[in-house]
């Protein structure tokens, strides 16, 4: 199963029945008068947020979602059925947005959250309604209130307590794979990492989520490698993790190029906090990260952490550095249990299957 964040969907409410015309005919009532009933309410498009989801994918093969129009009004005054309420169910995180991406129309940040987007239309009046004592023959009746239709844009923003971020082959996969049981990808190339991924971090008797988004490079906010796109998915994070690589050319610089990427971005993201993880410092002597470390203070860094994302050492003074800018409980659920590259979630028996 594929990762996918984004989506267009065209939507419709039921339109309301109308009303029916129609008039007492039974044996022995000599004036028999109107009695065509109303007709049934359209239904409701809802929008839920369900546990379990962390992809749009199933949106790419179905994007026409359509509710049912109400039923039509019926002789002794019976009133047509009411068509069913259209639940599109949707991960936890969602956004709705209009068409021009301009205005969010919902934001789904818990499970079991509902939001009726569009309501179905009212039924019409069937000419029973219209009887007085003037006009005891009605045969004017209403059809039905239309429905109302618009495409949206499904944003998927995963919810996550604390986001990676740096550059290409920073070593995040590797750092993620080690504080959590996630399996991503670790490869000596840039853009290893394609789509975000989340894994549950334990520590000291707590547990939080931790997101893992592709490299972003300088120029990302203009589109360059792959872009900022991804950066939506920690918008919702309460502390960064910033791994800089210690075997880079310079990493003071690298760690001011994610920093001008992340203003670039906005969001409020450049306003977060942000702990320096200097990384791989399993390559270089205790002398040489001291160095480091003192250059990345000196260009703007507050704390910096030496750790190594492939032996563990220092990781667990960073994981407790994020634990004080989490509450006590952790609020955030998802996911259930980690997803690799492929869209596969671990089971309680350490096997994998598709969502």
């Amino acid at each position: 199963m594929h990762f996918l964040d984004q989506a267009k969907i065209f939507i419709r409410s039921g339109a309301g029945g109308p009303g029916a015309v129609s008039f007492r005919r039974e044996k022995y009532v000599e004036y028999g008068g109107p009695d065509g009933g109303n007709g049934g309410k359209g239904g409701d498009v809802i929008f839920e947020a369900v546990a379990g989801l962390n992809t749009l994918i199933d949106f790419r093969y179905s994007q026409h979602f359509k509710a049912r129009r109400g039923g039509h009004g019926m002789g002794r005054d019976r009133t047509g059925k009411g068509a069913e309420d259209l639940v599109i169910k949707v991960p936890v995180g969602t956004q709705v947005l209009d068409e021009e991406r301009e205005e969010v129309l919902a934001d789904l940040t818990q499970v079991g959250q509902r939001v009726v987007l569009l309501e179905g239309g009212i039924g019409g009046r069937g000419n029973a309604s219209y009887k007085t004592s003037t006009n005891r023959a009605p045969r004017q009746h209403q059809p039905g209130i239309p429905g109302e239709e618009m495409w949206v844009w499904l944003r998927l923003k995963l919810l996550a307590d604390a986001g990676l971020v740096g550059l290409p082959n920073a070593g995040k996969s590797t750092f993620i794979n080690q504080v959590t049981n996630t399996r991503a990808k670790v490869g000596d190339y840039a853009f290893t990492t394609l789509v975000p991924k989340l894994g549950v971090v334990r520590h000291k008797a707590r547990e939080f989520v931790l997101a893992d988004i592709p490299g972003l490079i300088e120029g990302a906010a203009d589109g360059a490698g792959i872009g900022d796109r991804f950066l939506g998915h920690i918008e919702r994070c309460r502390v960064l993790i910033h791994l800089v690589d210690i075997a880079g050319q310079d990493p003071a610089e690298a760690m001011q190029v994610v920093e001008r990427e992340l203003e670039a971005y906005g969001a409020g993201l450049v306003d977060k906090p942000r702990l320096i993880a200097l990384n791989k410092v399993d390559l270089a002597d205790a002398e040489l990260a001291e160095g480091f470390a003192r250059e990345l203070r000196e260009a703007g860094a507050e704390r910096v952490f030496p750790i190594s994302g492939a032996t563990g050492a220092g990781v667990e003074a960073l994981m407790d550095a994020v634990l004080e800018f989490l509450p006590a409980r952790t609020v955030t659920e998802l996911p259930t249990a980690p997803i690799d590259a492929d869209g596969q979630v671990e089971d309680e028996e350490g096997g994998w299957s598709p969502l």
